[in-house]
């Protein structure tokens, strides 16, 4: 810039050549894809987009609860977000703050995704394998958008080139859900084959990470709406073992943590169990999970504060099991005790919380002063649903085996709890048993939404049995989930900036 500046001052140029002078430091998206670093910094946009999910959504509430006040499984102690309240109440609209939100996020990181795919193929020069690895790690995160986006709103816009107001499809249809999945296969398929590492301490895509979700897309697409059934449940079955194969091999590097305490660790983010996190650091933002801390009780540096917006409702907490170490105090993925002001006297909180997300080391314990720097990441994949999802897609595929009985036990084997031996379930019984190790294992990880859409089943904390989803009434609201609730209402904003997404999704008021 320095150069190009003295050639202005000192050259014999008019005022009108001054005016039209290209500015050296303005990058568009047509001059910024000529070197590898800008490969990589267009993949940073990317994975930095993806934290759409912790920003915020009205006064104590964020994104992420979209996929946590519907479930039943939390209620919330505030009742100060309108939106957030809709949303537990089951009467959220187009206009409700997290939905729209969630879509404008989504989108997002499938434009950015987008540019990557499209332009850093014509970087030149560039070390092929490096180009590979990063077009693999875009395509996994445009896959994985768009499976989220699927499953919340059912036919969407596929778009899979960068837009601009000129573009022919710039206000897009809707396309089918068929070819909505079709693309996420066809981009998890390339990143698996893009060279990646098993495992990634840093934090980017790794190839366990695009197995676990390839199963996981071929478990939904086996279940409902799709209903593709047996052929997808050997699809799901024998590319989560591929991930256990893999860690049975090597168990330093993919395994579950011996302790509940390592998941909510700094020290074990991107190891072992985690195989895919939204990465957070304080230095460019701060872990978003503190919504679930209990409101107005002293268990940080802070003393009393927090929001306590999302918080296990009582039913849910006593459907664990006696003596299932998940629901121990502090010990699993609850706590009912804590320290005043993090690291002073043990005092009882009155009632269950999450500890799941609990940040020891920045809110303080005893013996160890707060760093007050929340730099956990958010858990998107662990090892524990790749044993899951074995179990139950191996069991739908023939009974239950044994291989699939040893992956079910693992994660009950940790909870220190006694399983029936084989011999004693039935294809049926084993089944609804996985489910519940879902429902307990993977709660307040925007998991079981999910589930109970894809299999029109949720866990019913009285009957320990499965009710449909129509019909089943959320402990949090006493209101009955609706046909409507299986699909998320289209932001009206969004339809009225595009009519080609109406009609709205039914049972929502349209525009």
């Amino acid at each position: 810039m320095v150069v190009s500046g003295a050639i202005v001052l000192l050259g014999p140029v008019g005022c009108s050549d001054f005016l039209v002078e290209k500015a050296p430091s303005n990058l568009t998206p047509d001059n910024f894809y000529t070197i590898p670093d800008h490969a990589e910094a267009a993949l940073a946009a990317v994975y930095d987009n993806l934290r759409f999910f912790g920003n915020g959504a009205g006064i104590f509430s964020s994104n992420w609860q979209l996929l946590e006040a519907v479930t039943g499984t939390s209620t919330t102690e505030t009742a100060q977000n309108s939106d957030l309240n809709n949303l537990y109440g089951l009467v959220y609209d187009g206009n409700t703050a997290h939905v729209v939100n969630y879509w404008n996020g989504l989108y997002r990181v499938i434009a950015q995704a987008n540019q990557t795919i499209d332009k850093v193929p014509g970087i030149t020069p560039m070390d092929a394998a490096q180009k590979t690895k990063i077009l693999g790690e875009a395509r996994f995160l445009r896959a994985t958008a768009y499976f989220t986006a699927v499953r919340l709103w059912g036919d969407i816009p596929l778009v899979t080139k960068p837009q601009t107001i000129n573009s022919e499809d710039f206000q897009p249809k809707r396309s089918s859900q068929e070819d909505v999945y079709k693309l996420i296969i066809e981009d998890l398929t390339a990143a698996e084959a893009a060279g990646l590492a098993w495992m990634d301490v840093s934090g980017r895509v790794n190839l366990a990470a695009v197995k676990s979700q390839l199963a996981r897309v071929y478990l939904t697409m086996a279940g409902q709406p799709l209903n593709k059934g047996a052929a997808y449940y050997k699809l799901a079955a024998d590319k989560s073992l591929e991930v256990i194969t893999y860690a049975n091999a090597n168990p330093s590097t993919i395994n579950l943590f011996s302790t509940y305490e390592d998941v909510h660790k700094e020290s074990t983010k991107n190891r072992l169990e985690h195989i895919y996190m939204l990465q957070y650091n304080t230095l460019v933002a701060s872990n978003p999970m503190d919504n679930m801390y209990p409101n107005f009780k002293p268990v940080t540096y802070n003393g009393p504060g927090g929001t306590g917006s999302t918080v296990p409702t009582p039913a849910f907490y006593k459907s664990y099991e006696a003596g299932d170490l998940r629901a121990k105090d502090q010990v699993g993925y609850f706590y009912t005790t804590y320290y005043t002001n993090g690291t002073g006297a043990q005092f009882d909180l009155n009632a269950p919380y999450i500890f799941k997300h609990f940040n020891r080391t920045a809110n303080g314990t005893p013996g160890a002063t707060a760093t007050r720097n929340n730099n956990l990441n958010v858990p998107q994949i662990r090892y524990a649903e790749v044993l899951l999802m074995y179990a139950e897609a191996q069991n739908e595929v023939g009974g239950p085996t044994q291989a699939a009985y040893d992956s079910f036990k693992r994660i009950r084997d940790r909870a220190q709890l006694t399983t029936p031996a084989l011999g004693t379930y039935t294809q049926a019984s084993f089944r609804e048993a996985v489910w519940r190790e879902r429902w307990h294992e993977l709660c307040y990880e925007q998991i079981t939404w999910f589930d109970m859409v894809r299999l029109r089943k949720v866990y019913n904390e009285t009957t320990n049995g499965f009710d449909n989803f129509v019909g089943h009434v959320n402990q949090s609201s006493k209101q009955a989930l609706q046909e409507k609730h299986l699909l998320f209402p289209i932001g009206r904003q969004e339809m009225l900036n595009n009519p080609n997404l109406r009609p709205q999704n039914p049972g929502y008021p349209g525009v």
